[in-house]
């Protein structure tokens, strides 16, 4: 149970960071993102994306735009603004600082604790 915890802790808090990052590649349509997510293995249902992508708009993050389909009604594609670009370029910097923390972490206890 403990471990379960800190895992869906752990996939919430990366997963703004893996959305900004899918969507600084370009315009892209909320479903498309979430097929991302899935095939990344960050499952995400509709519920949890549409109000992350709304705050990150309300927070000057992301724009959209809408695009008119030809399969039903217009769709909204996502952009990222110039400050999230600049918040992004600071998620990385921090991912990065994460992993080199953790496989250091990992490196001494493997050390330490040859038969794990």
């Amino acid at each position: 149970m403990i471990a379960e915890n800190t895992q869906t802790q752990m996939r919430k808090g990366i997963l703004e960071y893996c959305v900004l990052l899918i969507i600084s590649r370009g315009e892209i349509y909320a479903s498309d993102i979430i097929v991302e997510l899935k095939q990344a293995r960050l499952l995400v249902v509709e519920g949890t994306l549409y109000p992350l992508l709304t705050r990150l708009k309300n927070n000057g993050l992301l724009s959209y735009n809408w695009v008119e389909s030809t399969s039903g009604p217009p769709r909204k594609y996502y952009v990222l603004t110039p400050e999230g670009k600049q918040i992004l370029s600071q998620l990385d910097k921090t991912w990065q600082e994460l992993v080199y923390a953790i496989s250091t972490s990992k490196r001494e206890a493997d050390t330490q604790n040859p038969e794990n």
